[in-house]
């Protein structure tokens, strides 16, 4: 794993491969082994970088006064490309970490060439439905330390149909599981962390990111798996009518974590789509590449 050091706090991440650079953004309580069956087939054309995003799997905490909201977050992700200086970002999200890719695209397009949405929050749904409680847990004192600690003593818990039992056709190997909640249940800086996005998940930021998406001008793939009852292909399929520029592709399957579910198919998908020709009013403006924060 390298390190980068952001105003934010310090950021880890897998750095696999040569070509074109595709970066991803996983979402809540999971690291960048979600995209693992993924970058072990794309690393073998396209540069895949994978980090360790501050979402409560993590195991370096960020700075206490970091902005870890979602506009926060994507800001995180801009600033994450603009140091390494990366070019032609093919940009993928999945679960929450899709509506941080989300602002990204509305609120710093410029940073990237193109999008791939895999199964996760959108429009009226974030948090999905079952899942409500991971926003007011962080408000009510001692109760994320709680839930932390269930779910890394108890394995039924953990593997249970709001946790993380309903998010792949098939079950999760609980050692990954258990390495995901460990950071929450030993750590309450990362606690803190975790909690500044989860507090603040609310349909009011995935409906009004929505209606920003026209303004992103590169394209936008959905590669969607079908079976998802949290993040349905209804719900993919009227997001996609939000960009200028997008398409959307089912999956068979796949549920929500549908890297883990269908990795070859999902990597071809990626691939295909991170090689085509970005729009040329996607490019960075002389403005924006030189003298926007973002």
């Amino acid at each position: 794993m390298n390190e980068i050091a952001l105003r934010q706090g310090t950021i880890r991440y897998l750095d696999l491969g040569d070509g074109p650079t595709v970066l991803f953004v996983h979402g809540l309580f999971v690291d960048h082994e979600l995209w693992s069956p993924v970058v072990d087939h794309l690393c073998q054309s396209h540069r895949c970088i994978a980090p360790d995003w501050p979402l409560g799997s993590h195991t370096q905490p960020m700075h206490a006064d970091a902005d870890l909201s979602p506009a926060g977050m994507a800001q995180l992700v801009a600033d994450f490309i603009r140091a390494l200086e990366l070019e032609d970002v093919t940009l993928v999200g999945n679960d929450s970490g899709g509506v941080i890719c989300q602002l990204v695209a509305a609120d710093h397009g410029h940073r990237i060439a193109r999008l791939v949405l895999t199964n996760c929050d959108a429009l009226e749904v974030f948090p999905p439905p079952g899942y409500e409680y991971l926003s007011w847990l962080p408000r009510i004192p001692g109760a994320t330390y709680l839930a932390s600690q269930a779910m890394y003593r108890i394995r039924a818990i953990r593997h249970g149909k709001t946790a993380f039992g309903s998010l792949t056709k098939r079950p999760l190997d609980d050692a990954l599981v258990k390495k995901w909640v460990t950071p929450a249940a030993k750590n309450a800086a990362i606690r803190r962390d975790s909690g500044k996005f989860a507090r603040c998940a609310s349909s009011s930021i995935s409906l009004a990111v929505a209606d920003r998406l026209s303004g992103f001008t590169g394209p936008a793939l959905l590669l969607w798996g079908e079976d998802d009852p949290f993040f349905t292909i209804d719900l993919a399929a009227r997001l996609v009518d939000r960009f200028a520029d997008a398409r959307l592709e089912p999956v068979s399957d796949a549920t929500v974590f549908s890297p883990l579910d269908q990795p070859e198919r999902m990597a071809a998908g990626i691939a295909s789509f991170a090689t085509s020709a970005p729009r040329m009013d996607s490019k960075p403006s002389e403005s924006a590449a030189t003298g926007s924060p973002g």
